[in-house]
């Protein structure tokens, strides 16, 4: 039996689903079409820039660093171009096998892969780091025609820092190394870290981080084109960098390389300062170290030759290094004697050659006495009984409150990083620095070594020629200063810097006119007549010699029986010329001896080339290397007739 269909009701149903997919579409039609409104419309403008950001790329432009000069206008640190061979990590599978390939085209040695290692774990994995700097041409071209095996690495061109005159006043200038972690973060979390996008080099230490900001200069932008694969096709828009300033520093180098030349293969330090307005002339310690070896970041045989070396050549000692003044000490003791009227010029005092203390004898000048002094005497002729005693009748308060104006034992507010305070005793700082209650007391008996610069007192040679300079002008102390002007790096013009106002720590003339005599008194007739006789000009200043370690009282001192590193250090104070002083120093000659034999000699040739304009010939450079203080040997050379750099 045939089934008949209902024709009407079929054609009903067909029509309800077409009239429902038509629905359907319309529905989908109509959401695109809004969809497409929505981007087109509302959309547009991040769509846009999303799309020019896939087709454009944001690269930085690395300024030029800043020139670093001396006062006199030669180059200490500038900068050159070279190509480097560059590694992104994240873009590497395997990177040994990539370094074993890329091996047989380049010269890659273990200690670049060290050093790549080690850049690595600093930076982050999609940041390059490089692995050669300095390619040669024949080097980049062998690349460049293997570039496609090495995805992931790549040359750049670079601008590299360089220290022309090597480890000369390495210790001033400092260094440049790659931004590690630390101040990468500090970096971001400070105003400067879009300026620094693109920069892998930041200034370490001396003029080079103190001085960062002058230096860098201003990050540019370029923005270029780029294909698919992303690299840049053709340029659109461009804001150039602005290159650093050039900083120009007080320091007269060819007297740096002087000084640093005098002290040869001896360890210490000598800073001088123009007492008229604070600024540094010299600034050394010795050893010193090579700042070229930490541009590409230092490898780990010569890091490890420099920071575990027992000469500390990384320390600077005049800026860190702490000593006891020794004798030196002698004459502000006895500018706080008349000052605070516990002694008059003409005050006599017994010097048998040792000063009791109850039942305790501290000794002087080898057991041998020198009789009656008054103030004049005890600093021509070094006494050490006279300021035993002056010490005990002072105090270390009272010391320690008149030498606090003149520096002694704070920060002298130099304007690089880095300065240690040294230790000026009171009370107050004995309790806040032992734990115990016996050795937080201040006993009566450890005032007495005190007064000849020895006990608890540790000063750098920064705060002693900063303390001598205000004795030299009477009584103005100026803070030091080793940047005296910037020079803009685009309109050239010279910006100097000002010194900061001296403080008047307001000294009675007479009091400052007997200190200055009895000084001048020790290059006539006293411990360093010798090394300053035929001079033709009058200089004062004071010998002194302190000891490295600890000598018992009842012990006698023999330098050929102390190991080398524990023997006396050699200092001399001074100024000059004694009518209009020009220049202040202090110099440090470590475990040396005595300071009119080793430090007073270095004094006279740095004063004989500022007054005089001689440099001293070879013999006498040699002459004073080995601690000899007599007069200059042989013809000194004019400065005005050396060629620079100075050949010795």
């Amino acid at each position: 039996m045939i089934e008949l269909r209902n024709f009407e009701d079929d054609l009903a149903k067909f029509r309800a689903r077409i009239l429902i997919v038509s629905a359907f579409i319309v529905a989908l039609f109509t959401c695109l079409l809004l969809r497409l409104f929505y981007l087109q419309v509302f959309k547009h403008e991040e769509l846009n820039n999303q799309a020019e950001g896939n087709r454009t790329a944001i690269v930085p432009i690395v300024p030029n660093r800043g020139l670093i000069l001396d006062r006199n206008g030669i180059v200490l640190a500038s900068n050159y171009s070279a190509y480097t061979l560059e590694v992104t990590p994240a873009k590497i599978q395997n990177m040994d096998a990539m370094l074993d390939q890329l091996a047989q085209i380049i010269d890659i040695q273990p200690r670049d892969k060290r050093r790549l290692k080690r850049l690595m774990e600093e930076s982050k994995s999609f940041e390059s780091v490089p692995i050669r700097t300095k390619l040669t041409d024949e080097e980049v071209a062998k690349f460049s025609a293997q570039r496609f095996r090495f995805p992931g690495v790549d040359i750049k061109a670079r601008l590299f820092r360089s220290y022309p005159y090597g480890e000369l006043a390495s210790h001033v200038i400092g260094y440049i190394g790659r931004i590690n972690t630390a101040e990468k973060e500090h970096l971001e979390d400070g105003e400067d870290e879009a300026n620094y996008r693109g920069t892998d080099y930041i200034g370490k230490v001396g003029v080079e981080q103190s001085f960062e900001r002058q230096l860098h200069g201003l990050t540019g932008v370029e923005q270029v084109e780029t294909s698919a694969g992303g690299r840049a096709m053709r340029k659109l828009t461009s804001v150039p960098a602005t290159p650093g300033n050039t900083v120009i520093l007080s320091i007269d180098i060819k007297l740096q390389k002087l000084v640093e030349d005098l002290f040869g293969d001896r360890r210490g330090a000598l800073v001088a300062i123009d007492p008229r307005n604070g600024e540094v002339l010299a600034f050394v310690s010795k050893p010193t170290f090579d700042p070229n070896l930490f541009v590409d970041g230092i490898d780990a045989e010569n890091w490890a030759e420099l920071n575990e070396s027992i000469e500390k050549p990384l320390l600077n000692r005049a800026l860190r290094g702490t000593y006891p003044p020794g004798s030196t000490y002698k004459p502000f003791m006895g500018l706080a004697a008349l000052e605070l009227g516990k002694r008059l010029p003409t005050t006599i005092t017994n010097d048998p050659g040792y000063w009791m203390f109850g039942d305790h004898r501290f000794r002087s000048h080898d057991d041998h006495g020198l009789g009656a002094v008054d103030m004049y005497r005890s600093i021509v002729l070094s006494s050490n009984v006279y300021y035993y005693s002056l010490a005990n009748d002072l105090g270390v308060n009272a010391i320690h409150d008149f030498m606090k104006p003149l520096g002694f034992g704070q920060l002298t507010g130099i304007d690089i990083l880095g300065e240690v305070r040294g230790v000026l005793p009171s009370t107050e700082w004995k309790r806040n620095n032992y734990k115990k209650p016996e050795q937080q007391k201040w006993y009566a008996g450890e005032t007495i070594s005190l007064g000849i610069g020895q006990g608890y007192n540790t000063f750098t040679m920064l705060q002693l020629a900063s303390a001598t300079a205000t004795i030299a002008n009477g009584t103005m102390k100026y803070k030091p200063q080793i940047i005296i002007g910037t020079q803009d790096a685009v309109t050239h013009i010279k910006s100097p810097i000002a010194a900061a106002a001296p403080t008047d720590l307001k000294f009675k003339p007479e009091n400052i006119a007997l200190i200055q005599k009895a000084l001048a008194g020790v290059t006539t007739e006293g411990t360093s007549a010798r090394a300053f006789a035929g001079s033709g000009y009058l200089s004062a200043g004071k010998t002194g010699t302190a000891q490295a370690v600890t000598i018992g009282q009842k012990d006698k001192y023999d330098a050929r029986k102390v190991e080398e590193h524990q023997r006396d250090h050699a200092l001399y104070m001074a100024f000059a010329p004694l009518e209009a002083p020009q220049i202040a120093l202090a110099v440090v000659v470590e475990n040396a001896g005595f300071g009119a034999e080793h430090a007073a000699p270095i004094a006279r040739r740095v004063f004989d080339y500022l007054l005089l304009g001689n440099y001293p010939s070879r013999e006498d450079i040699a002459a004073a290397q080995l601690g000899r203080a007599s007069a200059p040997i042989g013809k000194p050379r004019k400065v005005k007739d050396l060629t620079w750099p100075i050949a010795l």
